[in-house]
């Protein structure tokens, strides 16, 4: 990439490292291509770095209300809260898109709120793309962000933020409407303008005809969906074995909370018995 001579160096390096981060519009290159799409939550720093490499796009997910802060469910999650650990991902990452989840409240008043706090959190995070839950209630919201420059990732099925009306955390799709009206919301979304959809706890049947539709453009992602999904994503603490309880469709990919139980279990030990630190774990 050719650099203006009048930039300055730190301006320079801000547009090289700008390039090398995926985007959404590349997101929507994969399903085309149909190459499977990868993703993860991130909440700070140190994992962030570790799942960039491997990951497409990174969800700063709501879900932070529950995983780092013991929450009974993502509601009480602040805008605050979401830009202040999208920075810290931010910085742990340089290849993944960053995709940061509009908290309950932020977005559903009007349009123009949802552009004003949507703006507030590309800017003051650097992320590339926001992610709203809703149907087609919501497809004209999407499309004034979208207009108005703001990539829009829209979520249906499982809807967290509406778990109070849903009567708890419960698989959408079971009903004999169900397909009828999730499809009618995967397309208002897509047709939008939002370059991928989250299908979240939708049964294999339903969330299979949302991914095949050819009225959906948008890339679909998987969370307790179908496998047919143009890509996956999963809570890291989830898939890392660090919840406590996991949903069903949920694969453990390690058991770190049974490794981070023996090393803190080990280390109380070494301390009490007089162990730890030894000479060489201390200055002369």
């Amino acid at each position: 990439m050719r650099v203006p001579d009048e930039l300055s160096e730190d301006q320079a390096m801000s547009q090289v490292v700008q390039s090398r981060r995926l985007r959404a519009i590349d997101i929507g290159k994969r399903k085309a291509e149909g190459r499977k799409i990868t993703a993860l939550t991130a909440y700070h720093a140190h994992t962030a770095g570790i799942v960039d490499p491997y990951c497409d796009f990174i969800l700063v997910g709501d879900s932070l209300g529950m995983v780092m802060h013991g929450m009974e469910s993502t509601i009480p999650v602040t805008l605050e809260m979401m830009i202040l650990q999208a920075q810290a991902v931010i910085r742990g990452t340089e290849k993944a898109l960053v995709v940061v989840d509009m908290p309950f409240g932020s977005y559903e008043a009007s349009r123009e709120q949802a552009f004003l706090n949507a703006s507030r959190v590309l800017k003051e995070t650097g992320a590339g793309a926001i992610k709203m839950e809703g149907g087609a209630h919501f497809a004209e919201t999407v499309a004034f962000l979208v207009q108005r420059g703001v990539p829009v990732m829209g979520h249906i099925g499982l809807t967290p933020q509406a778990v109070n009306t849903m009567g708890g955390f419960k698989v959408q799709g079971r009903l004999p409407d169900d397909e009828r009206r999730l499809l009618e919301d995967a397309r208002a979304i897509s047709e939008a303008g939002a370059f991928a959809i989250v299908l979240e706890g939708i049964v294999e049947p339903v969330a299979r005809a949302i991914a095949t539709s050819p009225r959906v453009t948008a890339a679909t992602i998987g969370i307790g969906a179908s496998a047919v999904c143009d890509g996956q994503i999963l809570v890291l603490e989830d898939m890392l074995g660090l919840s406590e309880r996991t949903p069903k469709f949920v694969r453990q990919f390690g058991s770190l909370r049974t490794h981070i139980e023996e090393a803190v279990k080990a280390y109380a030990e070494e301390v009490r018995a007089g162990r730890f630190p030894a000479e060489d774990h201390t200055y002369g």
